[in-house]
């Protein structure tokens, strides 16, 4: 796939400074912010870059690929006239790139068959239609109780040593569209990661056959802090183009987005920006928006984008500037537990802390089952009580405790053992999910389920139903 760029016939050798991925160029004219720019190293090497600012007579350009080898007296620079486009083509599922677009597989040259502007075009707040569909992640403590529906944006917030890049891995090799035959596909961004981590994801799903609907954009840690700035807005772009002219559901994955902010503070240091919080621009929360809102559905169009952005919590916490403005931007997080993992829970995403805030939209007859909010609201009551218990037997004993209470500390432990914990290569349908929910809740009385209505209970209680097996058109109370 060819990403070259239009030539443009005024050259500037009037390079002034060189600060960090910064250049400096003087006695412009006619530049505009955001424009593409061309330039020669003293090697003869062409690198790429991109106007951050424009003054009087200055323009700041970030250079991509970094600015090591470049001086103020034999650089040159062409400004080319457009903004950074990237070539898309369906052709691209399948394959792995660069985080700034290019090639990086043994595979043959791809021809593009659209050019596209990065930055992307605003979805109308009229033309977007409410996310209602649900996505099966084949993981329950997800599918069960903090539901991913189509058209939503929903990080993890996880922290350094923990599984996130396993959870990701795993989300994109088993996430479907629950009971239709339609295009699914996964745009995996990560970003600033190691040489080890690219080679995990590309072995984990080139083994397992995922690849063939992933499209894989790797920008390492040794890969300059400019190019981590457009890997999340290039995958989108792909992202778009594949939900909007073909109709595929997209799911965007993006990791590490701490990385992008880390990235986006240190080029407003060079820039010598007044920083904000913790050292990051002002215009974080605005910048990370500009990423998060392309996640969504339109109104008459089939093809859907739903986002996973992953944010390492920086000494996990989740006051940080990074999780903290993702919150109010996103609908909701899933969080990634340090006692869980340390007790040897995978995936360790806790229930109680997180949640998807679009979940009652897509879940029911008809999308997942209707026993599924109240059995979902039933298993988070049981969980809540059975972990105040545990902390009540530390001071009193567990002899002090009634015979219901001890059923709540029994149903506790195999909620973390059983329903939250499962295999890296284990997918678990929404029935199934549901199916471990209704088992573990068969083990309290009765008249302990009170979030489920008794007509439902009777339906779906496995004492009344014999182990008949949930459907999608079981019906509904």
């Amino acid at each position: 796939m060819s990403n070259e760029l239009p030539s443009s016939t005024i050259t500037y050798s009037t390079v002034s400074s060189i600060a960090g991925p910064l250049i400096f160029v003087k006695d412009i004219k006619g530049v505009s912010y955001g424009e593409i720019v061309r330039i020669s190293a003293p090697n003869g090497e062409k690198r790429t870059g991109q106007v951050l600012e424009v003054g009087e007579d200055i323009a700041v350009v970030q250079v991509f690929e970094g600015t090591q080898g470049l001086d103020t007296k034999k650089t040159s620079v062409r400004f080319l006239g457009e903004n950074i486009k990237i070539s898309v083509s369906q052709d691209m599922l399948g394959r792995v790139f660069s985080g700034s677009g290019k090639i990086i597989d043994a595979g043959p040259q791809i021809f593009a068959e659209e050019r596209l502007d990065i930055t992307g075009a605003p979805i109308n707040p009229y033309a977007r239609e409410y996310p209602r569909e649900f996505i099966q992640t084949g993981i329950s403590s997800i599918d069960g109780l903090n539901t991913l529906i189509r058209g939503q944006k929903l990080p993890i917030f996880s922290g350094s040593g923990l599984p996130h890049n396993n959870i990701a891995s795993q989300i994109a090799r088993q996430a479907r569209v629950l009971g239709k035959e339609e295009e699914f596909a996964v745009i995996f961004a990560a970003m600033g990661i190691t040489t080890e981590e690219a080679r995990f994801f590309r072995s984990d799903f080139e083994t397992t056959g995922a690849l063939e609907r992933v499209i894989l954009f790797l920008n390492l840690a040794d890969s300059p802090a400019a190019e981590r700035l457009i890997t999340p807005r290039i995958a989108l772009s792909v992202a778009e183009y594949l939900a909007f002219e073909y109709d595929y559901h997209s799911l965007v994955i993006l990791t590490d987005m701490t990385n992008y902010a880390e990235a986006l503070r240190e080029i407003s240091a060079a820039r010598e920006e007044v920083p904000g919080r913790r050292g990051y621009p002002g215009y974080l929360y605005t910048d990370l928006a500009t990423i998060y809102e392309r996640a969504g559905r339109i109104k008459g169009k089939k093809g859907t984008i739903t986002q996973l952005p992953i944010l390492s919590m920086p000494s996990d916490d989740i006051t940080h500037p990074i999780p903290d403005l993702s919150g109010y931007i996103t609908e909701g997080q899933l969080i990634v537990d340090r006692d869980l993992y340390r007790r040897g829970i995978y995936p360790p995403i806790d229930p109680m802390p997180s949640l998807s805030r679009l979940m009652r939209e897509g879940i029911g007859k008809g999308r997942t089952h209707a026993c599924h909010k109240s059995v979902a609201d039933q298993m988070f009551a049981g969980y809540s009580l059975g972990r105040n218990l545990r902390d009540l037997v530390a001071v009193v004993g567990e002899e002090s405790l009634t015979p219901v209470d001890k059923k709540y500390l029994t149903f506790a432990d195999r909620f973390e053992n059983e329903f939250l914990s499962q295999g890296y290569y284990e997918e678990r349908g929404i029935f199934e999910t549901l199916e471990l929910a209704w088992d573990l809740l068969s083990d309290l009385p009765e008249d302990e389920l009170k979030r489920i209505p008794p007509r439902m209970l009777k339906l779906y209680h496995p004492k009344y139903r014999h182990r008949k097996e949930l459907t999608l058109n079981d019906p509904d109370p």
